[in-house]
């Protein structure tokens, strides 16, 4: 016997009471879930990139980490002092500064009142410290400008995620670089340059480097202490001595910085195409720094480094010249050190490039040639005329040819 036709087939009705539901419905609710997962995804990344952006427009370098780096890289080199003997080196540049002072005073003609109080010594850890305060304020005066060009306010994750790995990669270098000079670096003139206040700088010794030249030198730690000190003390006497001076350097830093900062949306790439060139000697004579600069900013770069030559040179000149007669060995040390300065390795010239450090180890044989040359044509009276105020003095190419600077100054 046959079953009923309606036993048999299952209505449309009937299947949908059973569960069976339309392909449309299970679309509506894939896109609606969709649709909910893209907005909270959205909301997420909106989340997250402002809080990147808070803390990509807290500073373009981590301070702490710079600290951090240079300092762990400089506790790592050899002859690290402990704070019971650098307490007991005090007394020993103080005696030496007291032998300084009125030798310095008298040759320049010039008192140099509280300066022994104002010199301290500091361990590798110590002058990073000092200069990362230095670093710290300079880098503020442009900061705000650019941080603007790097991260702007609801710039987004991606521009806010940049700026961040930017500021790691920057915390690094200048880490390496602070902690590279922090084992190297003998004594600073630390002059605010760009403070309000005029106030007279100070002068930092890092003895743990003193003593680590003199041990490499083979020469004895006392008299190479003395020569730093007047190395360094003549420092203040030009800035101490011409109060002209400070404005006139700083004026200039400030203009540079103000320039640098207008646009630095191509800085990045371009440095990067500067350094291989420096890399692969394809710089045409013109140091990788420039390169980055326009007319008026390569214009003040010169002049500042024509200064500077000067600065670093008249030192050099001094701690030679007054050191006969006050520090011991004096021909023997000068002439030890010079030499050290013209044996580095491959990486350290590298280093020293790249960091543009170079420049300042240019700075003092070009400087020092130019003053010795003034003395020998026209005597130390000649060399006062160079402070006489910014028309007196030289400029670049006349750091490079002495006779010029003679003919436009003295006549």
């Amino acid at each position: 016997m046959t079953e009923p036709a309606s036993e048999n087939r299952r209505s449309p009705s009937r299947g949908r009471v059973l569960g069976r539901r339309p392909n449309g419905w299970r679309t509506d609710r894939r896109w609606q879930a969709g649709f909910l997962l893209g907005s909270a995804i959205g909301a997420a990344a909106t989340v997250l990139g402002r809080r990147a952006e808070r803390s990509a427009r807290r500073g373009l370098v981590d301070w702490g980490a710079v600290e951090r780096i240079a300092i762990g890289r400089a506790e790592r080199a050899p002859g690290r002092l402990s704070a019971l003997e650098l307490r007991a080196a005090d007394g020993a540049y103080r005696e030496a500064m007291a032998r300084v002072v009125p030798r310095l005073s008298e040759a320049l003609g010039v008192a140099l009142p509280g300066v022994v109080d104002r010199a301290s010594v500091v361990d590798r850890a110590g002058w990073i410290r000092a200069n990362v305060g230095t670093f710290r304020s300079l880098i503020s005066r442009m900061e705000n400008d650019l941080l603007d060009q790097v991260v702007p306010v609801g710039g987004g994750l991606t521009r806010a995620t940049m700026a961040l790995a930017n500021r790691w990669v920057t915390s690094q270098q200048l880490g390496f670089l602070l902690g590279f000079m922090g084992t190297r670096v003998l004594g600073q003139y630390d002059l605010a340059m760009l403070s309000a206040e005029a106030e007279d700088g100070r002068l930092l010794f890092v003895e743990e480097n003193i003593r680590g030249t003199a041990h490499a030198l083979g020469i004895p730690v006392a008299p190479f202490r003395t020569w730093i000190a007047l190395h360094e003390t003549t420092h203040a006497f030009e800035f101490e001595a011409h109060p002209w001076l400070r404005p006139y350097l700083a004026e200039r830093l400030e203009r540079q910085l103000s320039l640098f900062s207008g646009n630095a949306s191509s800085l990045g790439r371009d440095t990067l195409r500067a350094i291989g060139r420096a890399l692969r000697g394809d710089s045409g004579g013109e140091h990788w720094m420039e390169s980055l600069m326009g007319d008026e900013q390569r214009r003040l770069f010169r002049e500042t480094q024509a200064v500077m030559s000067l600065l670093e040179g008249f030192s050099d000149y001094v701690m030679d010249e007054v050191g006969r007669g006050l520090v011991e060995g004096v021909e023997d040390i000068s002439a030890r050190f010079h030499d050290r300065r013209q044996r580095r390795t491959g990486f350290e010239r590298a280093v020293l490039r790249l960091t543009g450090m170079d420049l300042k180890i240019e700075q003092y044989a070009k400087g020092e040639r130019f003053v010795r040359a003034i003395a020998e044509a026209r005597g130390r009276p000649a060399l006062a005329r160079i402070w006489d105020g910014p028309d007196s003095l030289p400029s670049a190419e006349e750091i490079a040819e002495p006779d010029r600077w003679i003919a436009r100054v003295l006549h």
